[in-house]
C-alpha cells in the first residue's frame, strides 16, 4: 500500500473490510484514504516461505512474531510502506478504541526487547499511527524454522487511526526500501539482508485467486530465493527507476479497441487490493470492459459473468495480459466490479499502481540487491 495509503490463524473473521465498506457505502472513501499451502521449506531452494491467508481476494494477512517469546500479530505485508508497527500494550483511544480487539506488544514480556526512546508518527489520509521506536527480534513467520531477524526496529503503537478498527489486521509490515521509511528506520527485511541471513538480496511473491472466500490460504512470499514451485520461469526483468517504492517504467496498456503508449511510472504494490490508474484512462478502460460507475459502491461495476478483453500492460519489450479471472473482482456475494480504481497523485510519485490483480496474474520478484523487478507467470491450483 503506498505510504499514504492505505503465521497464518486458523479462524473465522466477519466479512473482509471491502464488503463491509460497500455495504455501508464507504468504499469510496476509504479506497481516497489509501491514495499470501503446496510449498514447503525443503521445496524452495534456501528461501523461507510464508504462507498468507485471503480475504475475498481484497486481503492477504501473514502472522509474523516480535519478542523473546515470539508475540503474534497479524499484518499485511507491504511492499508500498517501509516501516514495521504493531499496537503497543498502552494503546488506547476512548470510547470507539481501535485497538480494543487488536494483540498487542508487551515489551515486558519480551528478554531480548530493547528500548529505543525516539517518537514515530505515520499519517494516513484518515489518521495516522504513532506512539515509540522498540528494538526486538522479528519473525517472518510463527515457527523457529521461519526467517528470524534480530535488532529490528519497529514501532509500537499507543494510538492508531479509527479506519484500523474494522480490520482484520494488528498492523504493517513495510518490506519497501529504507529510503522510503518514515524516519529512515530501517525495515525487518532490509536488517536480514545487512545481517546476511538470506542467500540471496531478494524475495518473491505469490498470490492465488480465491474469488469471493474469506479466510482461506492465498499464497505464499518466499525470502531470499525465487519461487520455482509457484511460479514458472521468469519471463523478464526491469530496472527500477526508483529504489524508493519498487517503482517502474511501465511503456502503454490496452484494453479491447483502447490503446495508451504515453508512458508512466508505476509501482508493485502488495497493500494495494485493486490496480489504479489516471482518471481518464480508468474511464476509458471501464468503457472498453463494458463496466458503468457505481456512485453508491464507488467502483465500476460489471456482470459477474461477462467476458471481457484482456488489459495488456507493456513493462520494457513484454506484455503482460491480466484475464477475467483477475480482472472482474467480487463486490457483493452477487455483484462483482472492475479491478482498476481512478488515481491521481497529484504531480508526485507513481502514476499507476499495480496492485493485487496484477500479482495474482505475475508473481513478483523484489529484486532488492540489484534494484530490479522480476515477472514470472503465476502456476494457479
Amino acid at each position: 500500500m503506498c505510504q499514504d495509503l492505505f503465521a497464518v490463524l486458523r479462524v473465522l473473521w466477519p466479512d473482509s473490510l471491502r464488503k463491509t465498506l460497500i455495504r455501508e457505502g464507504k468504499w469510496e472513501e476509504y479506497v481516497a484514504s489509501k491514495t499470501f499451502l503446496r510449498a514447503d521449506r525443503a521445496t524452495l531452494a534456501a528461501g523461507y516461505p510464508q504462507k498468507v491467508n485471503d480475504y475475498d481476494d481484497a486481503e492477504y494477512v501473514g502472522n509474523i512474531t516480535i519478542g523473546t517469546p515470539g508475540q503474534a500479530f497479524e499484518v499485511i505485508l507491504d511492499t508500498g510502506s517501509a516501516n514495521l508497527w504493531v499496537p503497543d500494550s498502552t494503546c488506547g483511544g476512548g470510547v470507539t478504541n481501535p485497538c480494543e480487539n487488536k494483540h498487542k506488544f508487551q515489551s515486558s514480556q519480551s528478554s531480548t526487547w530493547v528500548k529505543n526512546g525516539k517518537s514515530f508518527t505515520i499519517s494516513y489520509g484518515t489518521g495516522s499511527a504513532r506512539g515509540f521506536l522498540g528494538q526486538d527480534t522479528v519473525r517472518f513467520g510463527t515457527e523457529a524454522t521461519d526467517l528470524t531477524v534480530p535488532k529490528c526496529t519497529f514501532g509500537q503503537a499507543t494510538s492508531i487511526a479509527a479506519f484500523f478498527k474494522n480490520e482484520v489486521i494488528d498492523g504493517i509490515l513495510g518490506l519497501a526500501f529504507q529510503s522510503l521509511a518514515v524516519d529512515n528506520v530501517k525495515p525487518p527485511f532490509i536488517e536480514a539482508i545487512d545481517q546476511k541471513l538470506v542467500d540471496q538480496p531478494l524475495f518473491t511473491v505469490w498470490l492465488e485467486h480465491e474469488g469471493n472466500a474469506e479466510n482461506v490460504f492465498g499464497g505464499i512470499y518466499t525470502y531470499g530465493a525465487v519461487d520455482t514451485t509457484n511460479c514458472g520461469p521468469v519471463i523478464a526483468y526491469q530496472a527500477l527507476s526508483s529504489a524508493t517504492y519498487f517503482e517502474f517504467k511501465m511503456t502503454s496498456v490496452a484494453m479491447g479497441t483502447y490503446s495508451n503508449n504515453k508512458g508512466w511510472q508505476v509501482i508493485s504494490d502488495t497493500g494495494t487490493s485493486l490496480l489504479a490508474a489516471p482518471t481518464a484512462i480508468t474511464e476509458q478502460i471501464a468503457e472498453a470492459a463494458g463496466a458503468k460507475y457505481n456512485r453508491l459502491y464507488g467502483l465500476y461495476t460489471l456482470d459477474c459473468h461477462a467476458s471481457i478483453p484482456t488489459l495488456d500492460i507493456v513493462i520494457g519489450s513484454t506484455t503482460y495480459s491480466l484475464d477475467n479471472s483477475n480482472m472482474i473482482i467480487p463486490v457483493t456475494d452477487t455483484e462483482c466490479g472492475l479491478a482498476i480504481d481512478a488515481y491521481n497523485g497529484g504531480g508526485f510519485g507513481p502514476s499507476w499502481i499495480l496492485g493485487d490483480p496484477f500479482i495474482r496474474q505475475y508473481c513478483q520478484i523484489y529484486d532488492v540487491g540489484n534494484k530490479r523487478m522480476g515477472f514470472a507467470p503465476s502456476l494457479q491450483n
